[in-house]
């Protein structure tokens, strides 16, 4: 799921196309940052229909396997029982899902190697064989062999890794995110009915995120003079155009926070932001905006412009 760190994450990112680009209509990058946000949740959709699209898959093997010139008997006894494997039926039950896949028209017709490369690498497999051999099938057993085909095939499949960063931008970033909503998936299948079987939340609280997000992005923006103004007065040994502009989104970001989100403790958004640095911007960003970051907080401290609600929140 997205937590608050891939969330500043995403503000970050829509900040710095916003400073780069000579359109200052905030709206539409307002608009792209919730679409960033609905882009992982797409992405999350697509994994789910990839492991439908390789149990699927299996019919087709079989149908070739045995229609083959000199078919072997190991061709004449092809499975095709990953297509009615029960995690994949509960999924395509799935009302959640269903919508999903029509919202965001969802097909992998565009490649169907895709499926097969991963099918091919499966029946060969030991996990594979164990699965078809089963006598008896529950939803846990069944979810055994699609963790396998999720977490040793596809998540390790360089072809698979193409496709997604060519389709979607973002994807290095979120692998993590989709890792873990994928994860929650197969916890959250559970059951053999399938209405009581529940896709992943892209967020904890949306109600909540999405305020949050919207109000971080935009203060960024209305307040930059004046912040970029603390910031100026706390780098004066710097020449302005060797800060790297990831640093200074960061730093305004984080006297947003310290300033305007009463409910965030002072820790919480420095860290935040020093941990994010290390990630996105300079090798020796994260010292840097410590630095600056820890100045600028004792200024606004003794000013008395940060105003935290709940004991402890401002140490």
């Amino acid at each position: 799921m997205l937590n608050r760190r891939h969330l500043r994450v995403k503000a970050l990112q829509v900040l710095y196309s916003y400073q780069q680009s000579d359109l200052k209509d905030v709206k539409p990058f307002e608009n792209a940052l919730l679409q960033n946000v609905d882009k992982v949740y797409e992405m999350y959709i697509w994994l789910l229909s990839l492991l439908i699209e390789v149990a699927e898959y299996s019919v087709i093997d079989v149908e070739e396997r045995a229609n083959k010139h000199l078919p072997s008997e190991d061709d004449l006894n092809a499975s095709d029982m990953l297509k009615s494997n029960l995690f994949i039926t509960a999924l395509l039950q799935n009302k959640e899902y269903l919508a999903a896949v029509k919202k965001y028209k969802i097909s992998w017709d565009f490649d169907p190697e895709v499926a097969k490369s991963i099918f091919s690498s499966l029946k060969t497999s030991a996990e594979y064989k164990e699965f078809i051999a089963l006598t008896e099938h529950t939803i846990k057993s069944d979810k055994d062999i699609i963790k396998f085909i999720f977490k040793k095939l596809i998540l390790k499949s360089p072809g698979i890794e193409q496709v997604f960063e060519e389709k979607f931008i973002n994807w290095p970033v979120d692998k993590e995110v989709l890792q873990a909503l994928v994860a929650k998936t197969f916890k959250n299948f559970s059951s053999e009915q399938p209405s009581e079987n529940h896709l992943a939340q892209i967020c904890p609280n949306w109600d909540e995120d999405r305020p949050f997000i919207l109000d971080l992005f935009n203060k960024v923006i209305a307040y930059e003079n004046e912040y970029q103004e603390l910031i100026s007065q706390k780098t004066k040994n710097w020449e302005a155009d060797r800060i790297a502009v990831m640093d200074i989104l960061l730093m305004r970001m984080a006297i947003v926070e310290l300033v305007h989100f009463s409910s965030v403790p002072v820790k919480v958004t420095m860290n935040e932001y020093i941990e994010i640095a290390k990630e996105f911007s300079t090798p020796k960003s994260n010292s840097f905006i410590n630095g600056i970051l820890d100045k600028i907080l004792a200024d606004l401290k003794a000013k008395g412009k940060v105003r935290k609600i709940g004991r402890g929140l401002i140490e």
